[in-house]
């Protein structure tokens, strides 16, 4: 019998952690490589939050903790969920594990049999479907295109409801596109699944703060409270808080489904990081006067960026209302052939070609499910930004 899991054929490793690696590899060989693959804030984190971290330690905080959480951490997720969505919830209804991944793969987990669906707008985070699959259950994705500015509509929602149908997976404002729905627009989608009462609804609300010119952000179950009932609401403090590496994350739901989470949780990791879970109670209840500032420069390079890769003839880059990547597509660009004889088939070779002739490495859009496209993420220094867009510009100004 083979050694290794059937499960595991139905997976592919992360790409946007292939590209990071690969792009550092390059680095450690001397190579003049500038990544743009990675979803992670350039900036520190925060100085008090740190040292709620440091204080930790030094308090001797640093014993198992109960499975999901602290009560301190649940009871400033609950008072967050009130103070920013509107949101009521009890500490018994929270579940926090060791990053935002964990929240979601824990719920499908703990919910989806063989056979279930999940319908999941495309282009999507790369971990959505292969959670999905882990978990015995079934992805469908819908491609939420170009022309719709990469939002889902509700015809195309409706679309996809099947009676297999168990989760429909919303995020806002985007990994890999940016985009974010308005209030209207997410009240389109919330109208569809109030028709549905057979289908939960979960939502990841990561790049919540994250939001530029007049967008606001809104959640499903803060738009519609009629699904409240059945919605997990997903977040965590790694991208608005700068602490990617502290490997926090959290959601709110029904008592029932974060009892199933806890269980799933109590027999893989347990309890996260316990220095992290109070660096994570600073973070929701401390001064947030610094996202402010992230968020102004945050803006400022996503303005040079899109003005950049939109004087590519060939390449059509929408501005994005939310978190840090620009989703452009090079529709424009298929069949043509780069210097270093590449011909440009599909966004997967002119990522390759891209990194081998002009040091530059983005993730191909087949990754997130629509083609052709590629992420940029702008969560980097000006400086890089500006010679990794002047470098795309002359690649692709070359092709012929």
């Amino acid at each position: 019998m083979a050694f290794l899991s059937d499960t595991l054929s139905r997976v592919k490793p992360s790409p946007t952690i292939a590209v990071s690696n690969l792009a550092a590899e390059l680095k450690a060989q001397g190579k003049d490589v500038i990544g743009l693959g990675a979803g992670e804030p350039d900036f520190d984190t925060p100085d008090h939050i740190k040292a709620a971290g440091i204080a930790a330690i030094e308090a001797g905080k640093t014993k198992y903790t109960a499975v999901d959480g602290i009560p301190e951490l649940k009871q400033a997720i609950c008072a967050k969920f009130k103070r920013d969505n509107g949101l009521d919830y009890a500490p018994d209804q929270v579940s926090v594990g060791t990053g935002g991944k964990q929240i979601l793969y824990n719920a499908l987990m703990a919910t989806l049999n063989p056979g279930e669906e999940v319908v999941i707008p495309a282009p999507y985070w790369v971990s959505y479907p292969d959670m999905v699959l882990l978990a015995g259950g079934t992805p469908v994705p819908v491609e939420a295109t170009l022309e719709n500015s990469f939002k889902l509509t509700p015809d195309q929602l409706e679309a996809a409801i099947t009676p297999k149908t168990k989760w429909f997976i919303f995020n806002s404002p985007s990994n890999p596109t940016g985009a974010g729905y308005s209030r209207a627009e997410l009240k389109g989608l919330t109208d569809v699944l109030m028709r549905h009462p057979h289908v939960w609804v979960m939502t990841d609300d990561m790049y919540e703060h994250l939001a530029y010119d007049d967008f606001e952000f809104c959640t499903p179950a803060q738009v519609e409270p009629g699904l409240y009932e059945r919605t997990l609401t997903c977040n965590g403090v790694s991208k608005a808080y700068a602490m990617t590496g502290w490997r926090i994350g959290y959601a709110a739901g029904p008592k029932e489904l974060i009892g199933a989470m806890r269980k799933i949780q109590s027999q893989s990791t347990s309890n996260p990081c316990s220095i992290s879970q109070w660096a994570a109670v600073e973070a929701l209840n401390g001064s947030h006067d610094f996202i402010a500032a992230n968020n102004a420069t945050f803006k400022r390079r996503r303005d040079l960026v899109v003005s950049m890769l939109s004087q590519i003839a060939g390449v059509t880059c929408p501005t994005p209302e939310g978190a840090f990547y620009v989703y452009p597509s090079i529709a424009g660009l298929i069949g043509k052939t780069s210097p270093g004889g590449v011909k440009i088939d599909d966004d997967e070779t002119f990522a390759k070609a891209l990194l081998e002739e002009k040091g530059v490495a983005v993730v191909f859009g087949a990754a997130f499910g629509l083609s052709p496209c590629f992420r940029v993420s702008y969560a980097t220094s000006d400086e890089a930004l500006k010679e990794a867009c002047t470098r795309i510009q002359d690649f692709c100004a070359a092709l012929t």
